[in-house]
């Protein structure tokens, strides 16, 4: 089970970013209504037979990244037990999201601090690390209590002075 769907991913990022950024190379960038068409399962009759192979290709492209981006999202979260994710919680597809764009945009030229897509990764990878380290939660479906949480543990030494033992005094 995929954390973030092709449906989900025409919705935003968009169906124009990702047929930019994952039709290959050699191939001019898939229309965008196609793209979102190939994305959504929606009747793509009205292109050409070519057309669809390359927007097929695309979607190839983002599934792999939405698998590789899985598979980060899972390393981190194997640490605490919370895989399989059933139902999967909002948080972790949009940490999907942001990892699979970041993927998708590798030949990305420009300023890393003022740019969007790789804040939203190291974001994304900032509160995957926290949740394995137990100090961030999924959400209302976490079932698993983050470290530190509960009533505290009392231990002490028996007591020196007791009724008993002070009788005489």
């Amino acid at each position: 089970m995929s954390y973030i769907t092709p449906d989900q991913l025409a919705k935003r990022p968009g169906a124009r970013e990702l047929a930019q950024v994952a039709t290959p190379e050699h191939e001019a960038v898939v229309d965008s209504e196609l793209m979102e068409a190939t994305l959504t399962g929606a009747d793509r009759s009205t292109w050409s037979i070519e057309e669809i192979e390359v927007a097929d290709e695309a979607l190839g492209t983002i599934e792999d990244a939405m698998a590789d981006a899985k598979s980060v999202i899972d390393g981190f979260l194997a640490r605490r037990g919370y895989l399989p994710l059933n139902p999967v919680p909002p948080i972790v597809t949009t940490w999907a999201r942001a990892i699979l764009r970041y993927m998708l945009h590798k030949d990305r030229i420009g300023d890393s601090k003022d740019d969007p897509i790789v804040r939203d990764y190291n974001d994304a990878m900032r509160l995957l690390q926290l949740t394995a380290d137990g100090k961030f939660s999924l959400g209302a479906e976490d079932t698993s209590a983050p470290a530190g949480t509960g009533s505290p543990d009392w231990s002490s030494p028996e007591r020196q002075f007791t009724r008993e033992t002070m009788s005489d005094f």
